[in-house]
């Protein structure tokens, strides 16, 4: 079987999604190859072992797509996989109008762009997908929630849900005292959100519910994992000592453990990985109810109305003074994400949907 994996630019959530499924796939004995800009996903894939075909291209539409088309044509003419797999909204643009339907094509959105787009360019995206149906084989959505937001929206065609998974021996539950030593944090009641500072992450939603989460807990402590184009603005308009702005990491296990309560405050998801990174470390959740969210939390934290900051606030101040509820979620968590976002089961889901669609699998 020949894969061939197509990302955008991608950090964190979706470069692991990628990065786990070709690495699961070559482990298969697949011959596999990422397509995708220079970056972490690259350098990962790579030191991972897994063939790696530099595409030049950029995150969002525009001119320098009929470019990044000419590239893209040319790689999978020399690659000639059997099945083309484009993750995010540019691939799935770019590679979709590249193949148009003459390889089987498996798109798997990671969020739709017509939900975060908005005036023209949201109306367009939407179109787009719409017209774009008919050169999918296989519609890949990572949460029940991502394909009902689909379909409602007119996108047609065969479609399946596959839900993100999470490598559970490498994150599991470790001792909260020894990784707050490790980072040199103080042992006091800590909140941690891990993620890119951009608005879709929502982090300035947590620092609006931060000072009454303090006015509950007075010790509390607030740690923010991830670096973005938010940063420098949210930085500046926040004078608490209690937040402690960590900046990019790449080993975030260490923050999971040190956690009472992990916090992910978005706007807009497919299906998150934080929370299920944290519930593997067997740590509570608290989030808001976008995309995803339920579906992956059950009952291992508080799910909130999405952009209730007063209930963001209540729900995490709740989990700081009470560390024995918080303890409860965490090893419900803990059991949740070992039934069903395992990555070897997401692998073999994702394998069994490549097959269905390979040249001879069964279309």
């Amino acid at each position: 079987m020949r894969v061939v994996h197509v990302s955008q630019p991608v950090t964190a959530g979706v470069a692991a999604v990628v990065l786990e499924l070709a690495v699961a796939q070559c482990s298969a004995g697949w011959a596999v190859a990422v397509v995708c800009p220079p970056g972490p996903l690259a350098d990962r894939a790579r030191a991972a072992g897994v063939d790696v075909r530099e595409w030049r291209a950029v995150r969002g539409p525009g001119p320098s797509a009929v470019a990044e088309w000419v590239r893209l044509r040319a790689l999978l003419r020399r690659l000639d996989p059997d099945v083309v797999h484009l993750h995010s909204s540019k691939a799935g643009l770019v590679g979709r109008l590249v193949l148009r339907g003459r390889r089987p094509t498996l798109f798997q959105p990671h969020l739709w762009s017509f939900q975060t787009a908005t005036g023209l360019v949201g109306r367009l995206s939407l179109a787009w997908e719409r017209w774009a149906a008919r050169w999918t084989h296989q519609l890949v959505c990572v949460s029940d929630d991502e394909l009902r937001t689909g379909r409602d929206a007119g996108v047609g065609g065969p479609a399946e849900v596959v839900c993100n998974g999470v490598d559970t021996e490498r994150l599991h539950p470790a001792d909260r005292r020894a990784a707050r030593l490790r980072l040199g944090l103080p042992e006091a009641p800590t909140a941690v959100c891990v993620g890119r500072l951009a608005p879709l992450k929502g982090q300035d939603q947590l620092l609006a519910a931060w000072p009454a989460v303090r006015a509950a807990v007075p010790g509390a402590r607030l740690v923010l994992v991830g670096d973005g184009p938010m940063g420098r603005r949210w930085r500046s308009g926040c004078a608490d000592p209690s937040v402690r702005w960590w900046g990019h990491a790449d080993a975030v296990a260490d923050f999971y453990a040190a956690a009472d309560v992990v916090v992910v405050p978005s706007r807009a998801e497919g299906m998150a990985l934080v929370p299920l990174e944290a519930m593997a470390c067997g740590r509570s959740v608290v989030a808001f109810d976008v995309s995803g969210v339920r579906q992956g939390v059950g009952d291992a934290g508080a799910v909130l109305p999405a952009g209730d900051v007063p209930a963001l606030a209540a729900a995490v101040a709740r989990r700081l003074a009470d560390p024995a509820l918080a303890r409860r979620e965490g090893v419900r968590g803990r059991r949740r994400v070992e039934l069903l976002f395992d990555r070897r089961q997401v692998a073999e889901q994702v394998a069994t949907v490549v097959e269905k669609i390979a040249p001879g699998g069964g279309r």
